[in-house]
């Protein structure tokens, strides 16, 4: 007998385990999958397999509304300290990017009105255009600095293409206009749209105004702040 035989064991043994059964294959995972329809057949509908939508119907072919119903409220019995949307005896600086120029023309056109109807006066607000949305941060920045406007307005609009460059620049320009208000401790209030399409931005077009409110706003709690704060 060989050393090979020796190690491998007798030949009885080594026959006994060439003729063993092979273990069971594990079963198959059952499956959801519904079968084909028989040819010629039209598929069943969702509701005649017993399959209910938790989804709620779009209305007008538009996704249901990104904002919850109901109005704040702080409870009695707190101090608080609140500003409002007045543009007396302030200076406002405006950003608008060029770029997608028959968005932001509307936008600038909104907020203007809107400023007008708070009390500024033409020679109170400053206009200043930028080739495009990642290039806001930096004039709101420089324009804050001046310590000249109460609050900056940024206008802008970025639709989405096929290269990830709308979610760079889009990103860019909400995190550089956060930094310039944090930097110079002046408001600057966001009014750039991010859309999908340039379809969507007739239905956004109250955005310049609602960014002056919000700039007014803040504007005004902050001054509200200072003069607490040096009695």
């Amino acid at each position: 007998m060989t050393d090979r035989d020796w190690r491998e064991g007798p030949p009885e043994e080594r026959q006994e385990s060439v003729l063993a059964p092979a273990p069971p294959a594990p079963e198959a995972p059952a499956t959801t999958e519904e079968p084909p329809s028989a040819p010629g057949e039209a598929p069943l509908a969702p509701e005649e397999r017993g399959v209910v939508s938790t989804q709620t119907p779009p209305e007008n072919g538009r996704p249901p509304s990104e904002h919850a119903a109901g109005d704040f409220a702080v409870p009695e019995g707190y101090a608080v300290l609140e500003g409002a949307p007045s543009g007396a005896r302030r200076s406002v600086g405006i950003v608008v990017s060029r770029f997608n120029g028959g968005v932001t023309t509307k936008l600038l056109e909104g907020a203007l009105a809107e400023l007008e109807e708070a009390g500024l006066s033409r020679d109170a607000i400053t206009v200043m255009p930028v080739p495009g949305a990642f290039e806001l941060p930096l004039a709101a920045m420089a324009l804050a600095k001046t310590r000249r406007y109460a609050c900056i307005v940024a206008l802008g609009c970025v639709i989405r293409g096929d290269t990830p460059h709308f979610d760079l620049v889009a990103g860019e320009a909400a995190s550089g206009l956060q930094l310039a208000a944090l930097e110079t401790g002046v408001p600057v209030s966001f009014g750039v749209l991010t859309l999908e399409e340039a379809a969507q931005a007739d239905d956004r077009l109250e955005k310049g105004a609602e960014a002056v409110r919000t700039g007014l706003e803040m504007a005004d709690v902050f001054a509200q702040l200072r003069a607490a704060a040096s009695r």
